[in-house]
């Protein structure tokens, strides 16, 4: 199965106001907070994550009881691949089904969570390495709502998307989670989403359903990942090139690698770090996670 170019379907959904009024109570800017917000990396997987109960999904539910309830919830997906760096600024966000082959199930499912314009603002005036476009017309993709969704499931935290700029490099990205980390202080939860090892073309898919079915390399090279984490040592991380050839069978597109930048960036000194949900799917595929704080 080739790699699928991603469509935006936009849903209309229904806006109640109750969830104008809960939108309203936040266009005064949020305050920082003395219990900082942790910081997330989710591999997301398969689009079918969002409506399953599968062991991911579980895990979602579960963190999201652990950490403190945000204040409101900034992702930067995969999915959302720009020329130049957009943060989603309407009052309520679109559901997008950015896939195709999928039970109509999926497509059904709308999370009709309010946005932020003020804290999109607030975003745009907190990144100095890069100029940042306010967007009306982009949503939540599935890298955002399949995850949220399970997290939190009344949808009444407001979510935004930040958009990846596909011109710049790993170091650009990193350098732009240092500068979220502001965020976290006023209690804004910062997700990551993509998959660490991501290779659609090599995914062995009569493996699918066997548990934590990983080729050598895949495996390999997610250890490392791991490792280099857990010792704070980023460089090579931002310059994964340098990690040999498992490394570019793991990211041969960079997408679904560079929002673990954002989360490795915005990493405050004194922060634990813990993974979970490291399982490998289909021989090139992990839902390795990382959580900071």
């Amino acid at each position: 199965m080739e790699r699928r170019h991603f469509i935006q379907t936009i849903i209309t959904g229904t806006v109640s106001m109750t969830s104008l009024a809960a939108f309203k109570n936040f266009t005064c800017g949020l305050n920082e907070q003395e219990q900082i917000m942790p910081v997330l990396f989710i591999g997301h997987g398969s689009p079918m994550n969002g409506i399953e109960d599968s062991e991911f999904s579980r895990r979602w539910t579960q963190i999201a009881k652990e950490i403190p309830t945000p204040k409101a919830v900034l992702v930067v997906s995969a999915h959302w691949f720009t020329s130049g760096t957009r943060i989603t600024a309407m009052d309520f966000p679109k559901t997008i089904h950015d896939f195709g082959g999928f039970p109509q199930e999926l497509f059904d499912v709308q999370y009709p969570a309010p946005g932020n314009p003020a804290l999109a603002n607030e975003t745009a005036g907190l990144l100095h390495s890069a100029h940042v476009e306010l967007d009306h017309d982009w949503g939540l993709d599935h890298g955002a709502w399949t995850i949220i969704r399970h997290m939190y499931p009344d949808a009444n935290i407001p979510v935004l998307q930040l958009s990846i700029d596909y011109t710049k490099g790993p170091q650009f990205h990193y350098d732009l989670g240092k500068e979220l980390y502001a965020l976290r202080k006023k209690g804004v939860l910062l997700i990551g989403s993509g998959n660490m090892v991501h290779n659609l073309r090599m995914v062995a898919w009569d493996k699918l359903n066997d548990q934590d079915y990983g080729y050598d390399w895949a495996k390999d090279i997610n250890e490392k990942f791991k490792s280099l984490i857990q010792e704070g040592n980023y460089k090579p991380l931002i310059n994964y090139s340098s990690l040999g050839k498992e490394a570019l069978l793991a990211i041969p597109t960079p997408e679904h690698y560079l929002p673990l930048m954002y989360t490795l960036g915005a990493k405050g000194g004194k922060d634990d770090i813990s993974i979970f949900n490291d399982k490998a799917v289909g021989g090139s595929l992990t839902m390795t996670s990382v959580k900071i704080g």
